[in-house]
């Protein structure tokens, strides 16, 4: 029998946080519903199979971000998720005859920097070790509720606590935390080291699904986020989850049914209903209505506020602002089935090794980030693109045939609004076609061991997931879009300018990637309200 329509919380969007928001809601005693537009749950972090006996994690292909309260709470290893370090975080092909592996222990990255520079190999213990005093106190941060600029004397106190904070630093800490909040990411590594392959190797995090030259002022902290992670409580690990992505939010999923949420897939949702009181439930494309006593989204905000929303429901300056979310993370993702590894010209040999089981980062200097987004800029495609190429069938080989291999190629830079009313319906193939070149240059091996393909382009990332412009942070993370101003000032805290209606997904603090602390932040704003009894007036 199907659950009756009405419910506590509705939730829209089944990604990695709308699981994560709705098993904290059901823990608190709420009755949860969540709805999906695809016929399973996980958003963009799903495991799909894509090549007959071929499987990978669709979009979001790593894990480092994912927090281990999250983890913990939802008991996603008691529901088999398993995560996998990689042996090295890196490998960067520099040429036919060079190139530069970063990770497995400080003492091997620093004797492969000393080949290049002695100077820049001294220097990355204190590099290392101001980003990690920086990053815990954004680890710190992403766990609470930005206050809310103009709000009340709860909000009051809470920003005196993050100042109190920041005053707990030492000079030289805040002046990195300053440098890391403010600066380009290229400004910050120009001012550490020299050689051109580590600061390559370190400023490829500031443009993961940043549209923006590594100068850009701001990528700074886009370096810092995707810095302050952790794979089995080891900090800065990147990892493989057994099973691709997928198996995390199956087990989020899991987790959700225990503790009784209801989960609708294949629903998609045209309406957020709204009337004087507030939000008070869906309608779905097939005409029905479901209601709840709240509704929290797990979508972009400018989805939600510009299309989901009806135009009276909020403001003219709020929709103008909205209007002006910047989307477009300019990201051109490819899952390829391989009948043997990629054979590396400066490091020969296509069986599994070391290299094969890092990210793969074609991008030898800033100067090569920096000129690919110029070209996206002016071409709408980079011609030398910035790729990662991770092979998760070298530690996990269940997801293809014995001997074979499935890799994910993560590209930058490709422009979501293509010049001369190009669409990427019409260039997707031809863009592909580039990707592939660009890694055979370094690997002369790899465009023929290439069986089969599964391109999504930006456009391809907003039909399929609904990522608005194929932004998979749900907005950009620039400095005018986090903390209290994500997604706008006075609406930093998981609530929006409709009563009942809450914001749960990346598009609210601490921003992109594999968290969960959006899902699990945003639950207990709802969870406070509830107790409030904000929620207690009745329906009409």
């Amino acid at each position: 029998m199907p659950p009756p329509v009405a419910c506590d919380v509705l939730i829209v969007g089944g990604g990695h946080n709308g699981l994560t928001c709705a098993c904290y809601l059901a823990a608190a005693g709420l009755k949860v519903r969540v709805i999906e537009r695809r016929s399973v749950v996980g958003g963009a972090a799903v495991t799909e199979e894509f090549h007959p006996g071929f499987r990978n994690s669709t979009a979001s292909y790593t894990v480092s971000l994912l927090n281990p309260q999250v983890i913990r709470d939802l008991r996603l290893a008691e529901h088999g998720l398993r995560i996998l370090e990689r042996p090295i975080s890196n490998f960067l092909p520099l040429s036919d005859t060079d190139y530069l592996k970063v990770g497995g222990s400080l003492q091997s990255t620093q004797a492969e920097v000393a080949r290049f520079s002695s100077a820049d190999a001294a220097r990355l213990p204190a590099y290392y070790a101001m980003l990690d005093r920086v990053a815990d106190v954004l680890r710190e941060l992403s766990l609470e509720t930005p206050p809310n600029v103009g709000g009340g004397i709860g909000d009051f106190l809470s920003a005196i606590k993050t100042a109190r904070r920041f005053k707990k630093l030492d000079m030289a800490a805040r002046r990195d935390v300053l440098d890391l909040f403010t600066k380009s990411a290229g400004d910050v590594l120009d001012f550490w080291f020299e050689s051109a392959p580590i600061k390559a190797a370190l400023g490829f995090d500031a443009i993961v699904g940043n549209f923006a030259s590594p100068y850009a002022p701001g990528t700074a902290y886009v370096l810092l986020h995707h810095v302050f992670g952790e794979v089995n409580g080891k900090r800065g690990v990147w990892g493989h989850a057994v099973g691709g992505m997928g198996a995390i939010t199956q087990a989020m999923a899991a987790e959700a049914r225990a503790r009784g949420v209801h989960i609708d897939t294949g629903a998609e949702v045209v309406n957020v209903c709204v009337d004087s009181r507030g939000a008070q439930g869906v309608q779905l494309k097939d005409g029905r209505v479901i209601e709840a006593r709240c509704v929290a989204a797990n979508v972009n905000p400018k989805l939600l506020y510009l299309k989901l929303i009806d135009a009276p429901a909020l403001d003219a300056d709020f929709r103008r602002r909205m209007q002006a979310w910047k989307c477009g993370s300019a990201t051109f993702r490819m899952n390829v089935a391989l009948n043997e590894l990629p054979d590396f010209n400066c490091l020969p040999g296509s069986d599994v090794a070391q290299h094969h089981q890092s990210g793969i980062i074609i991008a030898p200097s800033l100067g090569y980030m920096e000129q690919a987004y110029f070209d996206a800029r002016t071409y709408g495609c980079s011609r030398a693109p910035v790729v990662e190429l991770l092979i998760p069938s070298t530690v996990d080989d269940s997801l293809a045939p014995a001997g074979q291999h499935v890799a994910s190629l993560f590209c930058q830079h490709f422009s979501p609004e293509l010049p001369n009313g190009l669409s990427w319906d019409e260039i997707r193939e031809q863009a592909a076609d580039h990707v592939i070149d660009t890694v055979t240059r370094y690997a002369p091996n790899f465009k023929d061991a290439v069986i089969a393909r599964k391109i999504l382009s930006p456009l391809d990332l907003e039909r399929d997931f609904g990522l608005t412009g194929g932004d998979i942070f749900h907005g950009a993370l620039t400095l005018d879009q986090l903390w209290s101003a994500r997604p706008v000032l006075g609406h930093g805290d998981y609530r929006s300018p409709v009563n009942r209606l809450y914001l749960c997904g990346s598009g609210t603090h601490p921003g992109g990637g594999v968290t969960g602390l959006p899902g699990r932040n945003a639950a207990r704003e709802i969870i406070r309200d509830f107790k409030s009894g904000r929620m207690k007036e009745k329906r009409a």
